[in-house]
């Protein structure tokens, strides 16, 4: 007996995985006005109106049974025995098992990272897995209080589920290859606000790098990390719109042994978990030339934020560090600065630091 009714379990969910939701949801309509018809035949006006007729059969075609409603004539009652309820109860199965395995295959495709996010916008994309700077990469991006809401989409070549499912602002895709164009499609690669790439290796970040330069749009900046300084060299010789940054632990070491805590200074600069760090602001277009002196005493005094350096654009190849207090600063030039969060571009009030 029991492998008879392992083996309907199977045929029926068999059937069930070939049944489309148009279907089902055809089925349904179909058996609901075929009901109310014969209740209306029936003289059951009681029940015919839309509203009460719609609480009335899914209550009782879902055997919930609260009694309120039911046929009075005889009639009515063969319709509910022989039509209503046998194959309503079918039906409501059929719609139950529907939707579970419709959920199942959602959270699934979640887990995986086979769903397409092509209708995504203004997201940011990190390429690349591993194991614990990656995380920390999320949590530094979720630290920043004042950071405009974008959601973060992982995007992956290694074979695993999705390792952060319980974190409802990240996505996850994995995907065949980082240089794929179908692929890049379905993280819709054109329209990301900002990219991560940290490849297994040099060679896949290098090759992404790339292969999206000329598929992003203009405003979108892009990050790549590299150990070998030689590939940054390269990549920018054909990508002007990636900042790139390389293992500077060398240089660490020797600032540390020459200045005893400097290794400290650039935790603290680099990270938004805890204290003062670096952040940037550009300098909208409408505004007029001002000076970085202007600019560096309303910082400190309005925001007790301190003005590192002027960049003019969004790779910083060119950046101007502690320039003078008379040098100029531009609209669309960029501030590098240090504060205890960010401060947005509405905070400030251009037009009283260009008098």
């Amino acid at each position: 007996m029991p492998v008879i009714f392992k083996r309907l379990a199977l045929l029926v969910r068999a059937h069930i995985d070939q049944l489309s939701w148009q279907a089902v949801v055809l089925a349904i309509l179909a058996h609901m006005l075929v009901t109310w018809g014969l209740l209306f035949i029936a003289n059951e006006q009681a029940l015919t109106s839309f509203t009460t007729f719609f609480y009335y059969y899914t209550v009782t075609t879902s055997t919930v049974g609260y009694g309120d409603f039911s046929p009075t004539s005889e009639l009515g009652r063969w319709v509910v025995a022989l039509i209503q309820i046998p194959f309503g109860l079918a039906l409501f199965g059929v719609l139950l098992g529907k939707t579970g395995q419709t959920v199942t295959y959602l959270i699934r495709r979640a887990m995986t990272g086979d769903k397409n996010f092509a209708h995504s916008n203004n997201h940011i994309i990190i390429f690349g897995w591993h194991d614990t700077r990656t995380k920390k990469m999320i949590d530094y991006i979720l630290a920043d209080t004042k950071r405009t809401d974008r959601r973060i989409l992982l995007a992956v070549t290694e074979q695993m589920d999705h390792p952060f499912l319980t974190n409802e602002n990240v996505d996850f895709a994995r995907l065949t290859s980082f240089t794929d164009l179908e692929e890049l499609k379905r993280v819709a690669i054109s329209r990301a606000d900002k990219i991560i790439i940290d490849g297994q290796d040099d060679d896949q970040t290098f090759t992404t790098a790339l292969r999206i330069s000329r598929l992003v749009k203009d405003e979108c900046h892009i990050s790549a990390h590299f150990l070998d300084e030689t590939k940054v060299d390269m990549l920018l010789e054909h990508c002007q719109n990636v900042e790139c940054s390389s293992a500077k632990s060398a240089e660490i070491l020797v600032r540390s042994m020459q200045d005893p805590g400097s290794s400290r200074v650039q935790e603290e600069l680099l990270s938004t978990l805890h204290g003062d760090t670096q952040f940037s602001l550009a300098i909208p277009s409408e505004c007029e030339e001002m000076e970085f002196g202007t600019l560096f005493h309303h910082f400190k005094h309005d925001y007790n934020a301190i003005l590192l350096g002027v960049a003019h654009n969004l790779s910083a190849q060119n950046m101007d560090l502690n320039p003078p207090l008379d040098y100029k600063v531009s609209a669309g030039d960029i501030l590098h600065y240090i504060a205890l969060e960010r401060v947005l571009t509405s905070e400030v009030d251009w037009q009283s630091l260009a008098k």
